[in-house]
């Protein structure tokens, strides 16, 4: 078996394709109307008439402003999306960037349906950073609580810490 992506129900098709290709860049692959597929395959829009009817459920039976689940993205250019998002109207956070204990960058928001997204910084970026700061791969692997190898590995050939 494969996992191939995440479909979420949407109130407002055209609302959210905006959205996404506004704060993502995410363009539409596939539009068939009652479901789209935005670029790269694995989010997929459906609209909530449609889910609800195959899963036999009312639309007053469906809470798409829940705190169960999220869909997560990785920004290599932190600042940068922050001042898109900052500059997008009426987003409801969830929380303000935070940089969580192993030193990724992340702001978590709802989309117009309610639907959590988190989008935290690149490990790449974040081990970058690091290494930028005259931190030692060894001690950019005890600050991030991971193996060594995995800071290794995220050392680009030719690239430069930040």
């Amino acid at each position: 078996m494969k996992h191939i992506g995440t479909l979420i129900a949407v109130r407002d098709m055209e609302r959210s394709k905006r959205f996404y290709k506004d704060l993502f860049g995410l363009d539409v692959e596939l539009d068939s109307g009652a479901n789209v597929v935005l670029t790269g395959g694995t989010l997929f829009l459906q609209t909530l008439d449609t889910w609800t009817g195959f899963i036999h459920k009312a639309e007053s039976e469906i809470d798409l402003y829940n705190n169960a689940t999220e869909i997560y993205f990785e920004e290599s250019d932190m600042d940068n999306f922050l001042m898109k998002l900052n500059a997008y109207t009426n987003i409801e956070y969830v929380h303000p960037l935070i940089e969580h204990n192993w030193g990724q960058r992340a702001v978590r928001f709802r989309d117009p349906d309610g639907h959590i997204i988190e989008v935290g910084e690149d490990m790449r970026m974040v081990v970058r950073r690091f290494l930028g700061s005259g931190m030692t791969a060894s001690e950019t692997a005890v600050r991030m609580d991971v193996p060594e190898s995995y800071v290794l590995n995220m050392i680009d050939d030719g690239e430069k810490p930040l």
